[in-house]
């Protein structure tokens, strides 16, 4: 109750700072590359990559610097990646959910899904958040023959180094709030599994709009997917 109520009376001023974070913070495109391909030997892997700016790269030059392509770099290495990157820069879980209705059916060993962000900065509540999440899975599920869904944890906002205080405190309060609901929520699911966010979060793994993740940070978080992927098809 205390914190609904010094929320509610921050309610003008984190307006306002977020109107400036907004008109101030360098808009950093989605990288050139190939959204899909196939890399690599050894066993086959059909892999979807799904979800929101992150998932698109933005903060890396290339898409061989981001997130899809450090990991099929690694996973190439062990298996014939078949891929395919969908991702677009400010995507909620709804937008999820309303891509997905327009693609085709087809058979997948792994799906990774990036989001979560954007329904913190647009203030999606828990019960939106949990109903759209069983909506989301039921879909890939269906889609894609039953793949395992590995769902990336959402980052700690209160240490973007573009969010200025006490904006960053309430949306880290609330990205830690809808991330722990997407811990327990997917703990009901054989099929899924979350990844917490455990990068560093140097400076060096921001990019330069203090928002994004840097090639670095796409370099670490793409190795600990890699591992729990091939410890799922061990």
């Amino acid at each position: 109750m205390k914190n609904q109520l010094v929320t509610l009376g921050l309610a003008p001023f984190l307006l306002a700072q977020g109107l400036y974070v907004r008109r101030k913070t360098p808009c950093l495109p989605e990288p050139a590359g190939p959204r899909q391909g196939i890399q690599g030997q050894g066993p086959a892997l059909k892999l979807l990559i799904l979800g929101d700016s992150s998932a698109a790269g933005v903060g890396a030059p290339s898409q061989q610097f981001a997130l899809s392509g450090q990991l099929v770099e690694i996973l190439s290495a062990s298996y014939t990646v078949a891929w395919t990157l969908t991702a677009k820069t400010g995507y909620t879980i709804k937008d999820l959910i309303n891509i997905l209705h327009t693609m085709p059916q087809m058979p997948l060993d792994i799906a990774i899904v990036v989001v979560g962000v954007n329904d913190v900065i647009k203030g999606t509540h828990q019960k939106q958040w949990q109903q759209q999440l069983d909506l989301l899975i039921q879909l890939l599920t269906e889609k894609f023959a039953s793949p395992t869904l590995f769902f990336s944890g959402l980052p700690p906002m209160h240490l973007f180094s573009a969010l200025p205080f006490p904006l960053k405190w309430y949306l880290g309060k609330r990205a830690r709030y809808l991330d722990g609901t997407l811990s327990t929520h997917l703990s009901k699911y054989k099929h899924c599994q979350y990844l917490p966010m455990n990068l560093p979060f140097e400076p060096s793994y921001l990019a330069s709009d203090g928002f994004h993740p840097s090639p670095d940070a796409y370099k670490c978080w793409a190795a600990a997917l890699a591992t729990e992927i091939v410890k799922k098809n061990a």
